[in-house]
């Protein structure tokens, strides 16, 4: 009986969790290219297991089998192989939905030789979305080798197919995922919703596995800012009805309100549900302290080390092994213990209630109702969960152009533009290239080297353009050297374009040719001159020895007779003006001598007699003695 209520209890959690909201099946488009009653796009739906080739493209024949039309047995039981022939397209099977799993289906065409498997549906619907079976007998040693691509078309669809295939038409068509996911920007916002529980068989160790194999790819993305990573948990509440059964009690933690399946599916051992949802609710709170700290990505290192170090089936999947896996990762435990608070309280986990909103559906997103659950840049990821399929899908929500190195990587992507340059412009002699690699292809896009912009349409031209164009590979201008002298048609203080230099004619892009300006008697035109031309340039000389002035193009000293009869005028000149200033000099001296003499007599005639004065007497005559 309790057996029975439990099972009870495990559906109505998932009719009560899923009721309020909606699924979303994520399509990619189909283009039928031949033949051409069939040209078209059509939709179709992604299957949620193999290797979908998001952000590119795959083109393939269809072929439909005379035999085994489900695809539920191997191809090689009825020796069909659909290996393509050396130069042909791909195959892509068509086969029935029915009879056995959508995965055994692709399986079987993947083994036979197919690139990818269409399924026809048998009724008129809308799309599903093809899962992977999850009965616990079922053999799940092969769903992580699926590695083509799948799609569920519709019965139309199918039977169009079908019809032109019997007709002998050749059906091509194209499946592209280049829009399956949005790419907005230069960042990339995924979810990973996901469960601790570790004994819930295949699914579980395939979830564990990718934890562990792309850990090293999704830190790096999150250290250089390249993605923005939340990890979720989903939880269902108990019925009110049931909120007080012993099922509810261990499947569930404050008071009914978010519960899990019990881990073994059995109440009677083992761990419970309840266990679970507090593992779950340790988990987000790490990643939310740790996020807090500028660290979300070591939220991949505990759930790993959990992992490794707290497993189900050595009973170490308890609070204890959790705390030592915390401590020894360096985040704070305090703070993740008041985040869990009390699981026994009847009362409202703020994290584990945000959990419960973000599993509605908004948006382009459906509802979160598969475990596990990748959503990039809010579309539900459908493939299998493998490192590289998930870095494609990824490298594939980023916009043209921004993506991180990683995802241009040989093992990611194919560089188009290895191939004639991916058909855009290059300019060989500086090896400088318009083609951009891209995820998704190859953009045509001028590019700037070494600070100098190019402008032009990419495919057929580039050119460079303002500062210091000059300085890679000439602007795309005409240079030639010759004779040790270099002329260029670049000139630097130009934002674009091309002059031929004085001297040369042209277009200044592909040639420049030397004008002749004596031919063309632009210069050297007097008549005394003598013109020879030069490369760039010309040389211009006068006869009789004289002296050409460029810039009024004469000569000057042309008529030298006429100039040496004015050198006698010239001399008599200067000897006149020699014997006048010698004149001058002894008239100048001789009144000066003059006028000194004078100044010095009667300078002396104050003080002493002059001999040419008469004597005075001075003495009384001798008679009179």
């Amino acid at each position: 009986m309790e057996g029975k209520l439990g099972i009870l209890v495990g559906i109505l959690f998932l009719l009560f969790g899923s009721c309020v909201g909606r699924f979303v099946v994520e399509k990619n488009s189909l283009k039928v290219t031949s033949p051409s009653t069939l040209k078209g796009v059509y939709e179709c739906a992604i299957g949620n297991f193999g290797v979908p080739q998001y952000g590119g493209t795959l083109i393939g024949s269809v072929i439909y089998p005379q035999a085994n039309q489900k695809a539920c047995k191997s191809f090689e039981d009825f020796s069909i192989s659909f290996k393509s022939k050396s130069g042909g397209l791909p195959t892509f099977i068509l086969a029935d939905r029915g009879d056995c799993y959508f995965t055994l289906k692709a399986w079987n065409a993947q083994n036979g030789g197919a690139a990818a498997i269409l399924v026809a549906d048998d009724k008129e619907e809308p799309l599903i979305t093809m899962d992977t079976p999850e009965e616990e007998n079922a053999d799940a040693d092969y769903l992580q080798k699926i590695t083509i691509p799948s799609a569920l078309i519709s019965k139309s669809l199918g039977d169009s197919i079908k019809k032109a295939l019997s007709e002998k038409e050749m059906v091509n068509i194209n499946l592209d995922w280049t829009e399956a996911l949005p790419h907005p920007d230069e960042r990339v916002e995924y979810e990973f919703w996901t469960n601790s529980n570790d004994e819930c068989g295949p699914k579980c160790d395939s979830q564990i596995d990718f934890v562990k194999s792309f850990k090293g790819a999704a830190q790096v993305l999150e250290r250089k800012g390249y993605t923005q990573f939340t990890p979720h948990y989903i939880t269902w509440y108990c019925p009110e009805a049931f909120i007080l059964s012993k099922q509810c009690k261990s499947q569930c933690i404050n008071h009914g309100r978010y519960c899990a399946p019990d881990p073994e599916q059995d109440f009677s051992r083992g761990y419970d549900g309840k266990d679970v949802v507090v593992q779950n609710l340790r988990q987000a709170c790490f990643y939310k302290v740790a996020n807090e700290s500028g660290k979300p990505w070591l939220w991949w290192d505990y759930v790993t080390d959990f992992a490794i170090r707290c497993p189900m089936k050595e009973q170490k999947y308890h609070e204890e092994c959790s705390n030592k896996v915390i401590e020894s990762l360096g985040v704070d435990l305090k703070k993740i213990e008041n985040c869990v608070g009390n699981p026994d309280a009847d009362e409202v986990n703020a994290v584990l209630k945000a959990e419960q909103d973000a599993q509605i559906g908004k948006g382009t997103r459906g509802d979160v109702t598969i475990l596990p659950t990748l959503v990039i840049n809010n579309r539900q990821y459908r493939g299998k969960l493998d490192k590289g399929a998930v870095l494609k899908a990824i490298c594939a929500g980023f916009q043209e152009t921004t993506e991180p190195a990683i995802c241009l990587s040989d093992e990611i992507e194919t560089n188009e533009c290895l191939e004639n340059n991916g058909g855009c412009w290059k300019d060989k002699a500086s090896n400088i290239s318009a083609c951009r690699d891209t995820f998704r292809g190859r953009v045509c896009e001028c590019p700037i080297v070494q600070g100098v912009k190019f402008v032009g349409d990419g495919y057929t031209h580039c050119q460079a353009s303002g500062p210091l164009r000059c300085e890679i590979n000439n602007g795309g201008c005409w240079k030639q050297t010759q004779n040790g002298r270099t002329y260029s048609a670049c000139i630097d203080d130009h934002t674009k374009g091309c002059k031929c230099p004085p001297g040369f004619k042209g277009d200044g892009f592909n040639s420049c040719e030397d004008v002749d300006e004596c031919k063309e008697k632009t210069a050297c035109q007097c008549s005394d001159c003598k013109c020879k031309n030069t490369w760039g340039s010309y040389e211009c000389s006068c006869r009789s020895g004289a002296i050409y002035m460029h810039e009024h193009d004469t000569c000057v000293g042309a008529v030298e007779s006429s100039y040496s009869i004015n050198w006698g005028g010239i001399w008599f000149i200067i000897l006149c003006l020699a014997a006048v200033g010698v004149g001058g000099y002894a008239v100048y001296k001789y009144r000066i001598r003059r006028y000194m003499d004078s100044e010095i007599r009667a300078i002396m005639a104050q003080y002493m007699p002059l001999d040419n004065q008469g004597e005075i007497p001075t003495h009384a005559s001798h008679g009179n003695i």
